[in-house]
């Protein structure tokens, strides 16, 4: 147990603005789910993306479904790290700034930051251009399947700058407490992005038929357009938090402060890739029917952080606050009130689709291979996504105390379980129902991990 009384009695170091000092003393429950809500349904526009884009990407075929499957994890991965990972960074040291008082380093913070987003797409562009077509054929990609998986992720990370650059100027305006504008923005990208997908994936109203270069064309417009919105709002004086472009200068300290978080927190979502990855290349060896059908059932596991991300991002303003003024035992409660939350909806999700798994399946295929692939999934690993719920709620709250050594061993205890269990299944010619049955498992030994990580950590050292 940790003793946190004494630190809990300092009270913030200076007054601060009335919606950052109500995230100190408010109800948390209520505080959080206030915040969680327009994250939440920010989180439909980006349900209703992947569904409508997987449905178009089906329409195209079986090829491109599973081609999909093998550029999905990179472009997961791009989201996660820029968002979540780095974002939780971002977020973690604007809103300890905030707790404690100090607004102009809050607002060098944010310049920071943006620098890194910029040189986060930067590095994922280079990376996927270069590299892209060896990871596919890595990942068993070969002839047809390997052409449409180059070709979606050459269009789509060539925009990886304005994905990186969305997603970190998001993250600084969350730091802040107001979690109203990101949402609204992110679902008219989203809407966008619909839009211009189908018309351009599918040759819709006369226009011209792009194929899945089109639908990852529709992605890189939208988000030009909001991370140029989001450039403006924030030079524009009326975020909480406007920022000096003309009095900006670098300091060493202030990069260090956000990657001592988001550097370590991408750990994380890249042990979570990795671990789909190497489990992707082992369903590849069953054929193109079995991974395809795993690409429907790991698109909505992957549907699942952005969910639990609108609860465990609306904590890491609160618990990073809390932090900043000292207040190390609400931090605590706000975590375990997000992972209640985060597990509970996560959960019923789960044991819907283990139950039902044709209501997600359905929408995107008929083919009976495929289907039956997806089935086995939902039925194995389905009861467990309350456990990931917990886990990864828990990380982004990690962030907020700057603590996130445990939540990201947690992770690679899931990547080992996987790799290891996963080689000896395939040598052993088990059955592929037995490789989703070790997926759940692996997903209850890391929420569990992560839940033992939190409650024996530090967090007033």
């Amino acid at each position: 147990m940790t003793i946190d009384a004494p630190l809990d009695a300092v009270p913030p170091l200076a007054p601060v603005a009335s919606p950052i000092a109500s995230l100190l003393s408010a109800p948390i429950l209520p505080t959080l789910l206030r915040l969680a809500i327009p994250n939440m349904i920010a989180m439909v526009g980006s349900t209703l993306v992947a569904i409508a884009e997987t449905s178009y990407i089906g329409r195209l075929g079986t090829i491109p479904l599973a081609a999909i499957a093998l550029v999905f994890p990179f472009a997961m991965l791009t989201q996660m790290m820029s968002a979540g990972a780095m974002g939780g960074g971002v977020s973690s040291a604007i809103s300890r700034a905030l707790g404690g008082g100090d607004r102009d380093r809050a607002a060098t913070l944010a310049m920071h930051a943006a620098i890194i987003g910029l040189c986060g797409g930067l590095f994922f562009t280079v990376m996927m251009l270069v590299f892209g077509h060896s990871f596919f054929t890595l990942l068993g990609g070969r002839n047809r399947v390997l052409e449409e998986a180059s070709g979606y992720s050459q269009v789509l990370f060539s925009g990886a700058v304005a994905i990186w650059l969305v997603n970190t100027l998001a993250s600084v305006i969350r730091g802040t407490g107001d979690m109203r504008l990101p949402s609204m923005t992110l679902i008219g990208a989203s809407v966008l992005q619909i839009a211009l997908g189908g018309t351009l994936g599918l040759g819709l109203f006369g226009v011209k038929q792009y194929g899945m270069p089109g639908v990852a064309a529709g992605q890189l417009i939208a988000f030009t357009c909001a991370a140029i919105f989001f450039l403006w709002y924030l030079a524009s004086g009326r975020s909480r938090l406007p920022l000096n472009f003309r009095a900006f200068h670098f300091e060493r300290a202030m990069f260090l402060d956000i990657l001592k978080v988001g550097a370590v927190a991408c750990l994380s979502p890249l042990q979570t890739v990795l671990t789909i990855l190497i489990f992707t290349k082992i369903l590849a060896t069953f054929g193109t029917e079995m991974l395809a059908g795993y690409g429907i059932g790991s698109r909505l596991e992957f549907l699942l952080i952005p969910i639990t991300f609108a609860f465990g991002i609306a904590s890491v303003p609160m618990v990073g606050m809390a932090m900043g003024a000292g207040q190390v035992k609400r931090a605590r409660r706000v975590a375990w009130t997000a992972a209640a939350a985060s597990g509970l909806t996560v959960g019923l999700i789960g044991l819907a689709v283990a139950l039902a798994p044709s209501l997600w399946v359905a929408l995107f295929t008929r083919d009976p291979g495929v289907t039956a692939a997806a089935h086995s999934y939902f039925h194995w690993a389905g009861p467990t996504f309350v456990f990931f719920g917990i886990g990864v709620s828990l990380y982004f709250s990690s962030q907020g105390a700057a603590r996130v050594g445990g939540p990201v061993l947690a992770s690679t205890a899931r990547l080992l379980i996987v790799a290891i269990g996963g080689v000896v299944l395939m040598t052993a010619q088990a059955p592929a129902w037995t490789l989703f049955a070790l997926v759940g498992g692996a997903m209850a030994v890391f929420g569990l991990s992560t839940a033992a990580s939190v409650a024996f950590a530090r967090w007033d050292k």
